[in-house]
């Protein structure tokens, strides 16, 4: 019996946004676990949520499972140099008294970028393999939007990523992870590695794998993989975190080189044939609520537009409101529109109470360009404590905390507010205060990809919208000073040059 040890670091770093993310967005999330050690691991993740509990159901008993510590924060900016040495120290110093080991298992990203390191994860390896030295196999899972490094295919064995997005497939990652290592405790560590990337950046919003091209160039991965292989990882990329490695990759590890090398280079190309394929419609805030009305007309479910520049789920600040404003200002009539994080207008509802109007200046506190409030009379339907059970297939049932929160109304417009930020990838964000999605007209929602999963099978069509925000669709658009020069900011888009 084996000695493994598991431990989770995860986040998502927008390198574009202003504010900053510290220790506590790891201590206090509003929507994972908030930093268990421990048994306390264990008990977190022994049926559901992450990963982790893949691969802990994955190890089926035949192991000693030595749980570390597991941290995650909502997305947004840069990891804060304390953050990440408070967390990154204490997961090294858990590992060096859980010595010895004969494997270690991460749950990572793989798109943090701290004040730092701008590869968050290749510098958390280096550490965690100068500890338990050359012998020993380390294994890694990756969210389908990591900027993968040669630093983090160099020191991890294997590199199971997920292969969906909306990401369905978490705990079956986990599982994939735990077979990886029972091999590697049998085989040991594999001579052959290999890293491609791709010439070009691809937004979020081209990422999809529901849909083509995205959809069979995973399936193409998932079958090249061989038993010679240890991992075969297409992996996506997280455009909005400013690294040199930025972008799609294929990496591979396996026990002959020359099948990783042929191996990376067969889905590369495959990837590499499709860049012209790449293609979604990105309307502007008032083409897009046009578009809706009119579909609407006709439909019998809700058409859903992604309010795709202020995902809170790719470090956006959830407090923009420019879909608001196209919403009134065409009149749209049974629409909601959320989650608007704004504590202060949470507030003010609970104090004026249920039936009561307010005067508000909603939202666009957020220092960015184009963002502002929009001031409008809005009456309060409902107020609630913002604590909530999710339903859906991505959140898989966990629990929510996101604060006072308030459903308020204008027009023919509901709009759901809360105190923190949480993006709408499952219909309990919106539910929770009573609303029937499904006698909505219009939903219009912060996400970019995630909502799919949950909001499509109610939905008639759904399509995004470009209101200005922290996320911006257009790699073009951010101020990279780390991007490798040469590399196209979106398929057959310009060449970023240094």
């Amino acid at each position: 019996m084996a000695r493994i040890a598991i431990a989770g670091f995860m986040h998502e770093t927008n390198c574009f946004v202003p504010d900053p993310t510290d220790y506590d967005d790891f201590a206090h999330p509003a929507d994972r676990p908030a930093m268990p050690r421990g048994d306390d691991m264990l008990a977190e993740f022994e049926e559901k949520g992450a990963a982790t509990a893949g691969f802990m159901a994955g190890n089926d008993g035949n192991h000693e499972i030595y749980p570390l510590l597991w941290a995650s924060a909502t997305p947004g900016g840069a990891v804060t140099r304390r953050a990440y040495e408070m967390i990154a120290s204490e997961l090294i110093s858990r590992l060096s008294q859980a010595l010895p080991v004969e494997g270690v298992y991460l749950d990572l990203h793989g798109a943090m970028v701290s004040e730092e390191f701008e590869d968050g994860e290749g510098e958390l390896l280096r550490r965690v393999r100068a500890v338990v030295g050359e012998e020993v196999p380390v294994v890694i899972s990756l969210d389908y939007h990591a900027n993968v490094t040669p630093e983090m295919v160099r020191e991890a064995d294997a590199i199971l990523p997920y292969r969906t997005y909306p990401h369905v497939d978490q705990y079956e990652t986990g599982q994939r992870a735990a077979v990886a290592m029972k091999r590697l405790l049998i085989d040991g560590r594999p001579s052959g590695r290999a890293l491609r990337h791709l010439p070009f950046l691809l937004p979020l919003n081209f990422q999809c794998t529901l849909v083509e091209p995205t959809k069979g160039i995973v399936e193409a991965a998932t079958a090249r993989q061989t038993d010679d292989m240890l991992s075969l990882a297409y992996l996506a990329g997280f455009p909005p975190a400013d690294l040199r490695d930025c972008g799609p990759t294929v990496s591979v590890h396996a026990y002959s080189q020359e099948e990783a090398d042929a191996a990376a280079d067969e889905i590369a190309q495959t990837v590499a044939l499709k860049e012209a394929e790449f293609a979604e419609p990105l309307l502007q805030p008032d083409e897009a609520v046009q578009e809706a009305m009119r579909l609407a007309e006709t439909a019998t479910k809700p058409i859903v537009l992604a309010d795709t520049q202020d995902n809170p789920g790719c470090g956006g600040s959830a407090d923009t409101v420019g879909m608001l404003a196209a919403l009134v200002r065409n009149d749209a009539q049974g629409a909601i529109f959320g989650v608007v994080r704004d504590d202060l207008a949470a507030e003010a509802a609970h104090e004026a109470g249920v039936g009561a109007e307010i005067e508000l200046d909603l939202g666009g506190r957020t220092d960015l360009p184009g963002v502002e409030p929009f001031r409008g009379t809005f009456t309060v339907e409902v107020v609630n404590d913002g604590r909530y059970q999710t339903t859906g297939p991505v959140s898989q049932g966990k629990p929510y905390d996101v604060g006072p929160s308030a459903l308020l109304s204008i027009g023919g417009v509901k709009v759901a507010v809360s105190s923190r930020r949480v993006q709408a990838l499952d219909r309990m964000v919106f539910e929770n205060f009573g609303v029937d999605l499904t006698a909505q007209k219009i939903i219009v929602l912060k996400s970019t990809c995630h909502y799919r999963a949950h909001f499509d099978p109610i939905a008639e069509t759904t399509f995004a919208a470009l209101a200005p925000g922290g996320h911006g669709a257009n790699p073009a658009d951010f101020a990279f000073t780390k991007l490798r020069s040469g590399v196209r900011y979106y398929p057959l888009g310009p060449v970023h040059e240094t």
